[in-house]
């Protein structure tokens, strides 16, 4: 049997470990079921990719929660520093923009996929397009091989990065889950991620195509406050998305999934405090007094929002600033800082960037990516339970994993032919 290693799934992860592999001089077979690999790249950060962010070591698994710890080992072999020297090495240029988000200096996500592909030919792996790997091969406790498109395929070491269940056109559709299931592992349950969510009412409808910047969201999880974000925010004929909601939609997932109470409270004017608001409301009134409140409030918000905003707050289009009570100014002044929204639901898997739950980490180790189940099987990428918010957080997770599997299964296997 040749002594090689087989990467199934070829997304970042799984072009990473297959090329780190390599690298090391392992020879490598990249199983893909799709007709190109690094299709999900090709689409990230609509068309553009954010490889990855400049935060420190700290502040990166801060934003993975609870399960940021288990990427500590996999972060100091093999962190953003490194992957931008990669890139740069493999003639890829970058560029930093908001927030410490990186991405190419092309702007094109399919360059990424580029660079990868040729450092892949350049290190001899086995590109094999329209390969479905549908089972595990074992041995006696140890992994020998996967059945491809229902034939053996034989290796002495097999890395799983198949991804999760997002956008399955792109060839995530779950596949992994029911692979690790067969060596034993158990799957936290995969639920979407960085998704948009469904509202109540008709608001959000009348609102749709409205892109909103600078503003807070806050969420009540049972009336509860456990969460608040800044920054854009974008109406949906069904409800909410952009990139505030989709940073706290793990949260609201769960919540609604477990039966609870969800609802976001939306700050318009978030630099003022209601003070300070009700004393520009009365500047406005006083200075205005007899224009019509449909066309003041033009100068406090989107001229889409006018009319929710009048209806909401029971105050008629055409009334005069001057003629504004005490108690109308109060509502309005309300809506402003907090215009509520129940939320009822989330999108499916087809429009979250990424996916909750997974190959439960307890059993992995952290310092190989390989299983505690299964000699010679490795995982890496978004199979594994780990997840985090918008900002290149995810993908760098997913190189880091994959560059740390495809090193310890090329270095295990050269044990084992000595």
């Amino acid at each position: 049997m040749k002594k090689r290693i087989l990467v199934v799934g070829g997304g970042a992860a799984g072009m990473m470990a297959a090329g780190q592999a390599a690298a090391t001089g392992a020879d490598v077979v990249l199983l893909e079921k799709m007709k190109t690999p690094g299709r999900k790249i090709s689409i990230s950060g609509k068309g553009r990719c954010n490889v990855t962010n400049i935060a420190d070591i700290h502040d990166f698994i801060e934003h993975f929660g609870r399960n940021g710890r288990f990427l500590r080992q996999a972060f100091h072999r093999f962190f953003s520093p490194e992957l931008m020297e990669f890139f740069v090495a493999n003639g890829l240029e970058l560029v930093k923009e908001r927030g410490g988000r990186v991405f190419p200096g092309s702007g094109r996500a399919r360059d990424v996929v580029a660079t990868f592909t040729g450092w892949l030919e350049g290190h001899n792996v086995s590109i094999r397009p329209g390969s479905r790997v549908s089972q595990l091969l074992f041995n006696e406790g140890r992994i020998e091989g996967v059945l491809c498109n229902g034939n053996p395929v034989y290796g002495q070491k097999v890395i799983l990065t198949t991804g999760g269940a997002s956008y399955p056109a792109t060839g995530s559709s779950g596949d992994g889950y029911r692979l690790a299931k067969q060596a034993g592992h158990t799957i936290i349950t995969p639920r979407p991620a960085l998704v948009p969510v469904e509202t109540a009412g008709d608001m959000a409808a009348r609102l749709a195509g409205l892109h909103l910047r600078n503003i807070s969201v806050s969420l009540f999880i049972d009336n509860k406050k456990k969460g608040a974000e800044f920054g854009e925010l974008l109406f949906m004929k069904y409800g909410l998305s952009g990139p505030v909601i989709l940073t706290l939609s793990a949260i609201i997932v769960d919540a609604l999934t477990q039966g609870k109470k969800v609802d976001l409270h939306l700050d318009l004017k978030p630099a003022l405090d209601r003070i300070k608001l009700d004393a520009r409301l009365l500047r406005d009134f006083a200075r205005r007094h007899k224009e019509s409140m449909d066309s003041v409030l033009r100068g406090l918000m989107a001229q889409k929002m006018v009319p929710v905003c009048l209806a909401e707050t029971e105050i008629a289009p055409t009334r005069l600033a001057g003629e504004i009570t005490a108690r109308e100014r109060k509502r309005l002044l309300q809506w402003l800082k907090s215009i509520v929204f129940s939320v009822t639901g989330f999108r499916g898997f087809k429009e979250a960037i990424v996916t909750a739950g997974g190959v439960k980490l307890a059993e992995v180790n952290p310092r190989t990516m390989e299983s505690k189940k299964c000699d010679g099987l490795y995982f890496a990428g978004e199979l594994l339970d780990l997840q985090a918010d918008t900002g290149g957080y995810n993908l760098q997770a997913a190189f880091s994993t994959g560059w740390l599997a495809g090193l310890s299964a090329a270095e295990s296997l050269h044990n084992l032919c000595r």
